[in-house]
C-alpha cells in the first residue's frame, strides 16, 4: 500500500474527526453570539433601568388635572425598588453570560490550529445559558412592574380610570407579556432539543 493511501479506518477517524471539529465549530460559535445577544439586550435594559431611577422624583403632580390622581410615596418607593430588582436580574444574567463566554473563549485560545473548537461541559453551558436567560426574563417582569410605577407617577393613578395611564399600562402588559411568552417557549424549545 502507498504511503499516500489511506487506510480505510484512518479514513474514517480522520472524517470523523473532522465533522465534529465542524460541527463542534458551529455550536460554540452559535453559543458565543447567544451569549452576546443576552448581554447586548440586557444592556439597553440596564438602561431602561437608570431611565426609570431618575423618575423617583417623589411629589411629582401627573399630567391629569385632579391631584387626587397624583402618586403617592408608597408608588414612588415600589418604582425604586423594582427598578433595583429589576437591574439586579439583568446583572445576573450578564455576568453569568460573561462568564460562559469568557470559558468558551479561554479554552478555545488554548487549541491554536481549531480556534471555534471548544470542549466544555454541555450540562454547565446549557444550564448557565438557562439562568441567563432566567435571569434577563426576571429583570423584564420587575422592569414592566416598574413602568408600570412610571406610568402611575407620569399619568396618574390606575385607580383613578386615566384612559391614559390605562391604555398605556394595559398596552405595556400585553405587549411585553407576549414577548416573554415567546421568549421562554424559543428558550425552553432550544435547552430541550
Amino acid at each position: 500500500m502507498a504511503e499516500s493511501e489511506e487506510h480505510p479506518k484512518d479514513y474514517y477517524s480522520n472524517a470523523t474527526r473532522r465533522m465534529s471539529s465542524s460541527s463542534s465549530r458551529s455550536t460554540t460559535s452559535v453559543h458565543v453570539t447567544a451569549l452576546d445577544g443576552i448581554v447586548n439586550v440586557n444592556s439597553l435594559f440596564t438602561i431602561a433601568v437608570f431611565v426609570g431611577l431618575s423618575l423617583t422624583t417623589p411629589g411629582q403632580h401627573s399630567l391629569e388635572n385632579p391631584s387626587a390622581c397624583d402618586a403617592g410615596v408608597d408608588v414612588a418607593k415600589k418604582l425604586l425598588v423594582f427598578e433595583v430588582v429589576s437591574f439586579s436580574f439583568f446583572l445576573f444574567s450578564s455576568l453569568v453570560a460573561q462568564g460562559l463566554k469568557l470559558a468558551l473563549n479561554l479554552i478555545n485560545s488554548k487549541d491554536v490550529d481549531e480556534a471555534f473548537r471548544a470542549h466544555i461541559n454541555l450540562k454547565v453551558l446549557r444550564f448557565g445559558m438557562m439562568g441567563s436567560a432566567i435571569g434577563s426574563v426576571m429583570g423584564c417582569l420587575f422592569l414592566m412592574l416598574s413602568i408600570v410605577n412610571v406610568i402611575q407617577i407620569r399619568l396618574g393613578m390606575l385607580s383613578c380610570g386615566s384612559k391614559s395611564a390605562v391604555h398605556a399600562a394595559a398596552a405595556l402588559i400585553v405587549l411585553v407579556s407576549t414577548a416573554l411568552l415567546a421568549y421562554i417557549s424559543t428558550a425552553i424549545y432550544a435547552f430541550w432539543h
